[in-house]
């Protein structure tokens, strides 16, 4: 069945003017002639392209995910001239910079098979929008595409127009003049002009200093004919020569200036000012970075995708952000490790997530031995009253580490109800130790059961069976209490 079978509309032959950016206003300002707008964007931009765009299907199960020819399509190659990275990062970078929060798709349908055939790009600076009775039109090149023809991405709906998105270029009008101005400032101070290593003072009586060309001849004469290396003879009653310590950029304040505007347009585009050279590397301050910003733009790219491109009611496609967090080897591993030991993942899964070939021997699904199912509990050696030689040969054979417990666990025997319950073996070694403790009379047995049905999941009467008769219980030594 095709993905997508719409008949292809006529066009309309009347012009329409081209617009070039968004200047209604407040005038056309290029963002991207400043470095640091031209950072964040990028920063921004990259992140997302690294994601992984995955169809997927909600089921009873949960969801899960498809692999079909439209998830490569989106995926793989959604555009015969670019890769799904660089179709992403223009996508981006038009709802930051070029498209003043909007960026437009069309969507190319082959004729022979109705299936997409091409997701293009638009150059945003030569879209226009056109306002009719319940919707709009949106104009390029001379042609007119209703809203079901392309998808329109939008980041910062407009409040008079939501279908409209708004970008950054009011906010960060003044703050980028403040920046550019500051970088011209520093171009200027660092050229030497305003920060001379030598002051000359010179008589103003005398008469060669009544004109430019008399300081030139008195600098040529004094300092000019003078060879590298050797020194200056001047008059000492003229000339006096003072050597100063030239001015900093932070003597003239312009450091401060220049990071509060970095911080302000780092909290603006949503990246954190490390990016900007102010501050250092936060790894807590990143991963809320991916999780909130980086996030929430993958969010209306996947809506959208969901909104303009799927019939099924079931399907829906997703950004998957998990590569892009920051975490070291160890701390991938570890997390993989705990998930393996609750039989939650495979072991091939954590080869692929550390970049190692599948195994064949790590595909089963293991775990430890103290997580099993709760109708099992009363089938555990610890719990079977073995002697300590049984054990062993049980030990020997099945390659498992099991103590040898105390013959208090004969009270326990064929108790069904324990079984009941799913109690971890620290819970079981607890219990134990309770019966243990009234065994030695070191315990109450009013007390132990209180204890019990207090801090497991047992009634009374289910104490007191664990606890057995109190007049026959086993102690440590093999004595029996009568």
């Amino acid at each position: 069945m095709a993905f997508w079978s719409r008949k292809k509309k006529t066009r309309s032959s009347f012009a329409i003017p081209i617009a070039v950016g968004n200047v209604e206003t407040v005038g056309y300002t290029k963002l991207s002639d400043n470095p640091d707008v031209l950072i964040a964007v990028d920063k921004i931009a990259d992140l997302v392209s690294n994601m992984t765009i995955h169809l997927m299907e909600n089921t009873d199960q949960g969801d899960k995910r498809l692999k079909n020819q439209l998830s490569r399509k989106i995926d793989i190659e959604p555009y015969r001239n670019m890769t799904r990275k660089s179709w992403i990062y223009k996508i981006v970078r038009d709802l930051l910079l070029d498209g003043d929060g909007n960026s437009i798709v069309h969507i190319g349908i082959d004729s022979q098979t109705t299936f997409i055939e091409d997701l293009t790009p638009l150059p945003m600076q030569a879209v226009s929008y056109e306002d009719i009775n319940g919707g709009y039109l949106i104009n390029y090149n001379g042609l007119t595409y209703s809203p079901d023809e392309v998808i329109h991405f939008v980041l910062n709906p407009n409040p008079l127009y939501p279908y409209k998105g708004t970008g950054y270029r009011v906010a960060l009008r003044e703050i980028v003049k403040n920046l550019n101005q500051m970088t011209k400032t520093k171009n200027n101070f660092m050229s030497g002009k305003y920060m001379p290593s030598l002051i000359i003072s010179v008589d103003a009586l005398t008469e060669e200093l009544a004109s430019p060309e008399g300081r030139q001849e008195v600098m040529k004469k004094y300092f000019d004919e003078t060879e590298g290396g050797k020194p200056w003879i001047i008059p000492a009653d003229l000339i006096k020569v003072e050597q100063v310590k030239p001015l900093s950029l932070k003597d003239i304040a312009i450091i401060e200036g220049a990071e509060l505007d970095k911080k302000t347009v780092a909290g603006l585009i949503g990246v954190p000012a490390f990016f900007l050279g102010v501050g250092e590397f936060n790894k807590e301050e990143y991963n809320n970075f991916i999780n909130t910003r980086v996030y929430a733009i993958g969010q209306v790219i996947s809506q959208t995708l969901t909104r303009d491109l799927l019939f099924n009611p079931n399907w829906f496609f997703r950004l998957n952000p998990r590569s892009l967090y920051s975490y070291d080897l160890t701390e991938m591993v570890s997390s993989g490790t705990q998930l393996i030991d609750r039989n939650t993942m495979r072991r091939n899964e954590l080869r692929d997530w550390i970049g190692l070939d599948p195994d064949e021997e790590m595909e089963e699904l293991i775990i430890l031995e103290n997580y099993i199912p709760s109708n099992m509990l009363g089938q555990q050696n610890k719990l079977s009253g073995l002697s300590s030689s049984q054990v062993s040969e049980s030990d020997n054979k099945n390659k498992e580490e099991i103590t040898d417990p105390p013959n208090i666990a004969e009270n326990l025997d064929e108790n069904e109800t324990v079984s009941k319950v799913s109690l971890n073996g620290a819970q079981i070694q607890s219990l134990l130790s309770i019966v243990q403790a009234v065994a030695a009379k070191q315990l109450e047995y009013e007390s132990a059961i209180t204890l019990i049905t207090s801090a497991f999941p047992f009634d009374e009467g289910t104490a007191k069976e664990i606890l057995g008769n109190p007049n026959n219980l086993v102690t440590e030594g093999g004595d029996v209490n009568e």
